[in-house]
C-alpha cells in the first residue's frame, strides 16, 4: 500500500431483505454487489461517492428515519426520495463546518440501469458553496458479474474476508495497521483494492465494524431528547473538538481536515481516515469457569483472602457483576412500563461509574503480582483472554517473564513502544497503557496496575482505553496502593468492591510517618547548613546501616541538597561519592539507581521520579517540604513505602519534614495507621514471639 492514498471514500445505500429496509455504506462496492446477489428485493445506491465521515452520518440519519414506522409501509417510492432528502439535509449541515467540497457530478440525464419508469428518475438538484450539485441515486446490477469480479476473484474474496474477520478480533485499527496485521498472512492484501473489499465483506458479516476514525456528530447515537453532541470525536482514544487540528490534508485534499493530536504517537486519527473494529472474540461465560486452587501460588494470609474475593467477583458469585446486572436489567423493564418510567429506566440501565470493577487495595510492598495469578488462572483456564496493563514500560519488561513461568501453557503477547509483538493476539497479553488503544472488546479481564501512576492517573484518554478494550461482559481489577478519592468514596459506599491487603509479604506492620519540624527549604538550602532536627536523625539513620532516599519536590532543588549533605559527609561518616542525587532529566539516572541498589549510594536524593520501583532492603525515607502541595496524600503514602519492605528491616523510618502540618500529611498517615489497624483486627500481623 506503499504511496496509496489513505482517504477513504463509501457509496451509501438503502437495501430493501425479507426484514425490511436497513441503510447501510460501502468503501468497496464489489463486496457488497456480491454480497446481496440473491438476498436483496430491491437496492437503492447514491452514485456519487462521498467522504467517509459524510457517508457516516447520511447512513446514520437515513437508518434513524427507516427506523420510524413499521418497515413494510416503507415503499421504494418513499425510500427513494429519502435516500435524496438525507443526503442533502446532512451535506448542508456539514459542509461548512467540515470543509466538504461538492463538485458537480453530472447532467441529471442518467438513466436508471434496472428498476422502474421515468418518474423516478435518477437525479435531484441542491447547492453547495455555490456551484450545482446533482445527486444521482440508481438501482445497482447486483451479483458477481455485475459487481466485475469472476469467480476465482469471489473465491479468494471469500478468504480474505474470514481472515480479516479471525485477524482483527478484538481490535481497533487505522487503515495502515489493519492491512500490516493481514499482508503478513496474505501478501495480495497490500494492494488498498484487495484489502479494502476483504474488510468491506468482512463488515457485512458481522466480523468487523468500518467507521470514520474521527466520529461525526450527526452519526452519534443519542437519546431521545437529549443534547446532540457538538464537534468531532475521535474512536481511538475518545477525544473531542478540543483536541483536534485541523491541516491541509495530502490524503483528502481538503485545507481543513481534523486530526486527533491526543493518539497521534500511534498514527495519525484523522477525519477522512478508516479505522477497522473486530468484533469481540467469543466470550466464556465466568460462571462456567472452572474453579481453581489458590494453593499453588504460596500466598501470605492476606494475599490469599482478597484473591478469593477478587475470583469469586469474577465468577459472578457473592453479589458479583453476574448476580447484580439482571437485577438492574428487570428494574429497568419494570420501571419502563410505569408513567414516570423515562427517568428511572435510564437510572437503571445506565453504565455505572465502576461497572464490574474490582479493587485490589494492597499496600505498598503486599505482592500485588503473586495476588493476580489466580485471577488470570480463572481466566485462562476457561478459554477467555486476559489483559494485564500497566503504565511503564520498565514494569512490563520485569513481568514479562513472571507471567511467562506462571503460565507457560498459554500464548503471549508483550506490547509497548516498538514491541515485535504489537499485532499478535494472544491468551494473555501484557501491556503499557497507551498500547490499549488499538483494543476494542477484546479482553475478558482487564488488570490495571498502578493506576494512580503517571500517566495513567488522571488521563481520561488512557482511561477510555481501558474502558474500551475490555468486552461487555468482562471484568476490570483495579491494584493499587493509593487508589484516588473518588475509588475510596465508592469503596466506602459499597458501589466499587474492594479487597483490602493491610499487610507486606513479611506480615509486620507498616513503619507510620514521623513529623520533624523544620523551617522551609528554600531558607536553609543554600546556606550550607541543616537544620539541627534534621541533621541529628540523617546521622542515627546512617549509623544504623539504612540506605536513605531523601526526596525534594522540584528539580532544582536535587543538585543544591546533594552539596549540602556532601558537607556533612564526615559528620555521616561515609564518603563524599556515597551521596548523589538524580532527577527525570538525569541521562545517568538508571546507573545511579543500579548503584543505590547496590549500597555503593547510601543517600539519594531525588524527585517524584522514584516514589514508586525501587525497593532497598534497609532504608529510612525523608521527605523534605512535605508541606509542598505536589506532595498529595498518595505521594506521600507511595514515598513512605520504600521504607520497612524487607523482612530483615521491616521498621524503617519514615520523616515528614516540614514547615508546618497539612492535610495531606495527616491522611497519609490516617492511611497507614489505618491498614495497621485492618492487619492487627484481622490477624494478618506476625506474633511477636514468632517474629
Amino acid at each position: 500500500m506503499k504511496g496509496a492514498k489513505r482517504e477513504v471514500k463509501a457509496v451509501v445505500y438503502a437495501v430493501e431483505t425479507n426484514k425490511g429496509w436497513q441503510a447501510l455504506f460501502s468503501i468497496a462496492w464489489e463486496a457488497d454487489a456480491a454480497y446481496w446477489s440473491g438476498k436483496a428485493r430491491s437496492l437503492w445506491r447514491l452514485r456519487e461517492e462521498l467522504p467517509l465521515g459524510m457517508a457516516e452520518a447520511v447512513c446514520a440519519t437515513l437508518a434513524s428515519s427507516l427506523r420510524e414506522g413499521r418497515p413494510q409501509e416503507w415503499t421504494k417510492e418513499m425510500v427513494f426520495r429519502e435516500l435524496l432528502r438525507t443526503v442533502e439535509r446532512v451535506w448542508a449541515a456539514g459542509d461548512e463546518r467540515r470543509g466538504w467540497r461538492r463538485e458537480s457530478v453530472g447532467d441529471g440525464r442518467e438513466q436508471l440501469r434496472k428498476g422502474w419508469s421515468a418518474r423516478l428518475k435518477a437525479s435531484r438538484e441542491g447547492v453547495s458553496d455555490g456551484r450545482k450539485v446533482l445527486w444521482v441515486v440508481e438501482a445497482a446490477a447486483l451479483g458477481v458479474g455485475g459487481a466485475g469480479m469472476g469467480a476465482a476473484d469471489a473465491e479468494a474474496l471469500e478468504r480474505w474476508a474470514r481472515l480479516a474477520g479471525e485477524r482483527l478480533q478484538g481490535r481497533s485499527l487505522l487503515r495502515e495497521e489493519a492491512a500490516a496485521v493481514l499482508a503478513a498472512d496474505e501478501p495480495e492484501l497490500q494492494r488498498a483494492p484487495a484489502m479494502l473489499r476483504a474488510l468491506q465483506l468482512a463488515a457485512l458479516r458481522g466480523a468487523v465494524r468500518l467507521a470514520a476514525a474521527l466520529e461525526p456528530a450527526a452519526a452519534a447515537p443519542h437519546a431521545r431528547g437529549a443534547r446532540r453532541r457538538q464537534g468531532l470525536r475521535c474512536r481511538r482514544c475518545g477525544s473531542g473538538e478540543a483536541r483536534m487540528r485541523r491541516t491541509a490534508c495530502a490524503s483528502c485534499g481538503r485545507s481543513g481536515c481534523a486530526v486527533c493530536e491526543a493518539c497521534a504517537t500511534l498514527g495519525r486519527s484523522r477525519e477522512c481516515g478508516l479505522l477497522v473494529l473486530g468484533a469481540s472474540p467469543r466470550e466464556q461465560p465466568k460462571a462456567q469457569a472452572p474453579r481453581v486452587s489458590l494453593d499453588r501460588w504460596g500466598l501470605s494470609p492476606a494475599q490469599r483472602d482478597a484473591s478469593a474475593a477478587a475470583v469469586r467477583f469474577l465468577r459472578g458469585e457473592a453479589g458479583g457483576p453476574a448476580a447484580r446486572l439482571p437485577i438492574l436489567a428487570r428494574a429497568a423493564r419494570l420501571f419502563g412500563n410505569l408513567p414516570y418510567r423515562a427517568p428511572l429506566a435510564r437510572f437503571f440501565s445506565q453504565r455505572p461509574a465502576f461497572d464490574r470493577s474490582f479493587l485490589l487495595w494492597a499496600v505498598t510492598g503486599a505482592g500485588k503480582t503473586e495476588m493476580i495469578f489466580p485471577l488470570l488462572d480463572t481466566v485462562l483456564s476457561g478459554g477467555g483472554r486476559a489483559l494485564v496493563t500497566t503504565p511503564r514500560k520498565d514494569v512490563v519488561l520485569e513481568l514479562a517473564p513472571r507471567l511467562a513461568k506462571a503460565f507457560p501453557g498459554y500464548s503471549r503477547a508483550v506490547l509497548y513502544g516498538g514491541s515485535e509483538d504489537r499485532w499478535e493476539n494472544a491468551a494473555l497479553t501484557l501491556a503499557t497503557t497507551h498500547q490499549l488503544l488499538r483494543f476494542q472488546e477484546a479482553f475478558d479481564l482487564v488488570l490495571i496496575d498502578e493506576l494512580d501512576a503517571f500517566p495513567y492517573h488522571n488521563d481520561p484518554m488512557l482511561h477510555y482505553a481501558a474502558a474500551k478494550s475490555r468486552n461487555r461482559q468482562g471484568t476490570t481489577v483495579l491494584l493499587s496502593a493509593t487508589p484516588p478519592a473518588s475509588m475510596q468514596r465508592a469503596a466506602r459506599r459499597g458501589a466499587l468492591p474492594c479487597a483490602k491487603v493491610p499487610v507486606r509479604y513479611h506480615r509486620h506492620p507498616l513503619p507510620v510517618p514521623r513529623r520533624i519540624q523544620v523551617a522551609p527549604l528554600h531558607r536553609w538550602i543554600g546556606k550550607g547548613k541543616l537544620p539541627q532536627a534534621l541533621s541529628r536523625q540523617l546521622s542515627l539513620s546512617v549509623e544504623r546501616g539504612a540506605q536513605l532516599f531523601v526526596f525534594v519536590p522540584y528539580i532544582k532543588h536535587v543538585r543544591p541538597m546533594v552539596e549540602l549533605l556532601r558537607g556533612y559527609a564526615n559528620r555521616f561518616r561515609i564518603p563524599p561519592q556515597a551521596i548523589d542525587g538524580t532527577s527525570s532529566v538525569d541521562p545517568e539516572r538508571a546507573d545511579k539507581v543500579v548503584a543505590f541498589r547496590k549500597a555503593a549510594i547510601r543517600i539519594l536524593v531525588t524527585t517524584t521520579i522514584l516514589e514508586r520501583g525501587v525497593t532497598i532492603p534497609r532504608s529510612d525515607v525523608f521527605i523534605l517540604d512535605a508541606q509542598q502541595p505536589l506532595f498529595d496524600e498518595a505521594a506521600l503514602v507511595q514515598m513512605a513505602g520504600r521504607a520497612g519492605r524487607s523482612a530483615d528491616d521491616p521498621a524503617g523510618g519514615v520523616y515528614f519534614c516540614s514547615s508546618h502540618l497539612t492535610r495531606s500529611q495527616q491522611g497519609a498517615g490516617a492511611q497507614i495507621r489505618g491498614m495497621n489497624r485492618i492487619a492487627r483486627r484481622r490477624g494478618y500481623l506476625v506474633r511477636k514471639e514468632d517474629a
